[in-house]
């Protein structure tokens, strides 16, 4: 098992006002135990929700890549609300990361607020995930273009226009029909209050053919997307695990889910169902948006 160690900074540190993302990657870089490590996770490094961002932590591993050549997965922004709203966290630019770390095989990114890409080429990342309360479009895009031959999980999700998600259902469809991953099993489209027509976009998508495991979770889904998952999944011998936390499916829409696939073969991951806000006009919310 990878060996893998936290860094963060707690509201007592942060409160004598000598911490920040400069601190914070000086200090990793002078841990004894850094060269031992194989997975390094970035938590709060200060005040993440001010003029505070993560560059000089991403800076800092560009222009030291030499000490970091061992690491094989890095997570930027592992903070729980308490320490700061996914949707404060002011993160940065990767565009010279992938160059830099060609020996990484998992990233994680938390937050999108001033997030950047760039172009996307790397040939060993296997597993890319961004959490988020709304995705950027430009964000999308380089991940629509990346280079990423092999990559076999992707996470995504999309979150709310209010929290910076600036596209539509044909952003995701887009996504989807560019990109090339031709490894990929593990998609997951989550986290979004249009989650039914998202549903539909990645059941029409060509990795539907592909993947062994469809993540939904985190959304809006309603009886109308389990049905949609019923009728296409059912043809699909390939999809192994169906995930879907988060949900408003009404107690038929679950039983029928769960029995049709089940009875298939299929692994059925449904958890944490949901009740409409309001009853003249119900909204249906996604679980991570501010």
């Amino acid at each position: 098992m990878e060996k893998s160690k936290k860094y963060f900074y707690d509201y007592d540190e942060y409160e004598k006002g000598d911490k920040s993302s400069a601190t914070m990657i000086s200090d990793i870089m002078a841990d004894p135990e850094l060269p031992e490590l194989e997975e390094v996770i970035i938590g709060c490094w200060g005040a993440p929700w001010d003029s505070d961002d993560c560059q000089d932590i991403i800076d800092t591993l560009v222009e030291n890549k030499d000490k970091f050549s061992h690491i094989k997965s890095l997570f930027v922004g592992d903070m729980d609300y308490e320490e700061c709203e996914v949707s404060w966290i002011v993160q940065g630019d990767y565009s010279k990361l992938w160059a830099a770390l060609p020996q990484l095989e998992k990233l994680t990114i938390k937050g999108s607020s001033e997030l950047e890409l760039g172009t996307i080429q790397h040939d060993n990342l296997k597993d890319l995930e961004i959490i988020c309360g709304g995705l950027p479009v430009t964000v999308i895009e380089s991940i629509q273009n990346a280079t990423l031959p092999q990559l076999e999980r992707l996470m995504l999700y999309i979150g709310v226009d209010e929290y910076g998600f600036d596209g539509d259902v044909d952003s995701i469809q887009e996504l989807l029909e560019k990109s090339n991953f031709p490894k990929l099993t593990y998609l997951g489209i989550t986290d979004s209050e249009m989650q039914n027509e998202l549903v539909e976009v990645v059941l029409n998508s060509k990795y539907i053919k592909q993947i062994e495991v469809l993540d939904v979770s985190y959304g809006s889904l309603t009886d109308e997307g389990g049905n949609m998952l019923i009728e296409t999944l059912k043809e699909c011998s390939n999809v192994k695990k169906l995930i879907i936390i988060h949900h408003f499916l009404s107690d038929q829409g679950e039983q029928k889910l769960r029995s049709e696939l089940e009875a298939i073969g299929m692994e059925v991951i449904l958890e944490d169902k949901q009740c409409a806000d309001g009853d003249d006009d119900p909204y249906y919310y996604a679980m991570l948006t501010e």
